[in-house]
């Protein structure tokens, strides 16, 4: 079952569509940056509550710091210095992270405003077109956002693109999980486990360097399940950088959906599994979470709050002819997908 609620605000009309399952448990999502602001799953008695931190006001979406929920692009995570080249032409960005260019912009699709094209019992299709040349990428970029909620309690979202002219593209979903519900605290005591055995170190900038690092011996190894908080004061470059882990995970595997990462939370029972066809993890501890808009049903934020599992391709790769490639070509579709899926233990 699908509902949908349109809100007239100082940002435009921005419509709100949730889908229900079977059970009850249910998934909502907003034409604002194509984002996911709210998913309501059962703990392991049964009880129902909602996962996702977000805002109060449907407008806050826009332009937010944390990017809540949303679909980063035309490249999500940073390119350094903002500046790549195709086919030998430079191609310069708008400098909005430090010395560098972070998830497309600061007029990026998270904060735009997407067509609704189709809606069905399950499933969502939102779309955006972005202008060749907007913030400084080449080619008229056409993308769609689907997303499904199954009676399994799997969010799967389906991107895809088309371009007219040779550019770069790294779409994925920046939702914020705490999974003993938004407003429940800190989630530095959920256990995170990551199919990884290798990570990407990076300058002070958080632009990768040198080649990627086996996690074995340090506190990037969550190969085995711990809790996130263990060694995040750890003294250690990763950590120091970000204030926390912000950190892209290089994930094992050769199938077409390869799992990425499962969180739980202990106290609730609730466990989420993340599975993607994208090579690389973003995990995101919500390390400035402070001060951003107010929280859904009266709830105020803090730093680690909330963790963000980003699916994705490399930072930087448009600049590492050594990472997988980013380039999409006109006659060639972008698609990539992720799988949230919600159980309880």
């Amino acid at each position: 079952m699908i509902t949908k609620e349109t809100f007239n605000t100082s940002v435009g009309d921005i419509t709100l569509l949730t889908i229900t399952n079977s059970s009850g448990a249910s998934a909502t999502l907003s034409t604002l940056g194509a984002g996911i602001v709210a998913v309501r799953v059962p703990d392991r008695h049964g009880r129902l509550d909602d996962v996702v931190l977000g805002y109060a006001d449907p407008a806050d979406y826009m332009a937010d710091g944390p990017c809540a929920g949303k679909v980063p692009g035309r490249y999500a995570n940073r390119i350094a210095r903002g500046h790549f080249s195709i086919d030998g032409k430079e191609y310069t960005l708008a400098i909005n992270n430090g010395p560098n260019a972070l998830h497309g912009g600061p007029t990026g699709f998270q904060n735009r405003l997407w067509t609704l094209i189709s809606a069905t019992a399950d499933s969502v299709t939102l779309g955006y077109t972005s202008a060749d040349g907007e913030e400084g990428y080449p080619g008229r970029l056409d993308v769609t956002a689907t997303y499904t909620f199954d009676d399994n309690c799997t969010l799967r979202l389906d991107l895809q693109a088309v371009t007219d002219a040779k550019t770069v593209i790294n779409l994925t979903n920046h939702a914020y999980w705490n999974l003993g519900g938004h407003a429940s605290g800190s989630v530095l005591g959920h256990t995170l486990q990551l199919n990884a055995s290798r990570y990407l170190p990076t300058d002070d900038t958080l632009i990768p360097v040198g080649e990627p690092a086996a996690v074995a011996g340090t506190p990037m190894d969550f190969t085995t399940a711990h809790e996130i908080g263990r060694d995040i004061k750890a003294d250690f470059p990763a950590l120091r950088y970000g204030k926390g882990y912000d950190n892209c995970w290089v994930i094992d595997g050769n199938g077409s959906l390869n799992e990425a990462a499962v969180l739980v939370d202990e106290h609730s029972g609730r466990r989420l599994t993340v599975a993607t066809t994208q090579p690389g993890v973003q995990v995101y501890t919500g390390n400035w979470l402070e001060g951003c808009p107010a929280g859904k049903d009266g709830a105020t934020y803090h730093d680690y709050d909330g963790v963000a599992i980003e699916c994705q391709a490399f930072p930087d790769a448009p600049n590492r002819h050594d990472f997988p490639s980013t380039l999409l070509e006109p006659g060639k579709e972008y698609r990539q997908t992720i799988e949230f899926r919600f159980d309880n233990k």
